[in-house]
């Protein structure tokens, strides 16, 4: 089979086409032949990154991807709640590596949710790594109808469902973002936009009872000390929290969580009902051909995209 192999962690130049055998399946597993998969900012920091060599286990060669969409075309020998001809999608394997960039993947069942059949297999693969990075979170927190919700780095993958979760579960969200993806914003639901390159969002607004922080950087958390109620909760997607910096919003009685997204066949279910239903809108800025994975680290890497980026096979 094709695949996108990796020679080694570094730049774009690692990456080559090149023909592996098609994956054997462990008994709990199918094997999917993979229609779409989605590239994360999470992808292109495995690539680049020796310091998370760990993610590949002893895989050899190295291929990387999480999320797909597809067609299973064989089953393990213990595998019930699917057969051969479900379309399929979801998050594998994560934090370890899921392999995806490759024309069939072996996938743990329990990792998938049937495709709803309205949607395209693009549309279902950026609705996985993303989507449960915005929600697993908000379901451990509690969050409720009412509460005050502030997402940063809104227009992004991951902020662009947390915007949307944080409706369905009745809270007033406020997203910050550029003013490039104000539009799109409000119209999944924003009840407030805020410019983060014309404002400063800790001076003009107050008693935030969630903040998702989706920016990689200490100093942006810090400025949320100021506008969460005591009670409230800071949710890290990026930063594992220092231990200082915990304690610095634990004297304001503010609660700080770091959640590391896990697949979850449940998780994805849901997330297949609202797409079903219409209720979840992901936004595709662009989708590249399997043979352009290259470039769509390069889009990535820039660090402006607008919603998701797929890949087609």
């Amino acid at each position: 089979m094709k695949a996108m192999i990796l020679s080694a962690q570094g730049g774009i130049e690692n990456f080559s086409l090149a023909d592996i055998p098609v994956p054997s399946l462990k008994h709990d597993e199918v094997l999917i032949k993979t229609k779409a998969i989605s590239i994360n900012p999470a992808d292109t920091i495995v690539r680049s990154n020796n310091n998370v060599s760990w993610v590949f286990g002893n895989d050899n060669p190295l291929v990387l991807g999480w999320d797909i969409s597809g067609e299973i075309v064989d089953i393990g020998s213990s595998v019930q709640n699917f057969k051969v001809g479900d379309e399929v999608f979801g998050l594998l394997n994560h934090p370890y590596i899921g392999r995806t960039y490759a024309e069939f993947v072996a996938a743990s069942a329990e990792h998938l949710a049937l495709k709803p059949k309205k949607i395209s297999h693009e549309t279902a693969a950026v609705s996985t790594l993303a989507a449960l990075t915005a929600l697993q979170p908000l379901n451990k927190v509690g969050i409720k109808p009412g509460d005050r919700v502030l997402v940063t780095a809104a227009g992004g993958g991951v902020g662009h469902f947390a915007v949307q979760f944080a409706k369905q579960a009745g809270a007033y969200v406020i997203a910050l973002a550029s003013a490039s993806k104000k539009d799109l914003l409000l119209q999944l639901g924003a009840d407030e936009f805020i410019d983060y390159k014309k404002e400063k969002f800790e001076e003009i607004i107050h008693d935030i009872d969630i903040v998702i922080d989706g920016v990689r950087d200490d100093q942006h958390l810090l400025r949320s000390l100021n506008i969460i109620r005591p009670g409230g909760t800071l949710i890290s997607l990026w930063t594992n929290v220092t231990e200082a910096l915990s304690e610095e919003f634990q004297l304001k009685g503010i609660n700080i969580f770091y959640n590391m997204v896990l697949p979850n066949g449940v998780d994805m279910q849901y997330v297949a009902d609202l797409l079903d239903n219409d209720l979840l809108k992901p936004h595709i800025s662009k989708i590249f051909p399997f043979e352009e994975i290259p470039n769509a680290h390069i889009e990535i890497e820039k660090g402006h995209t607008t919603g998701k980026l797929a890949v087609s096979f």
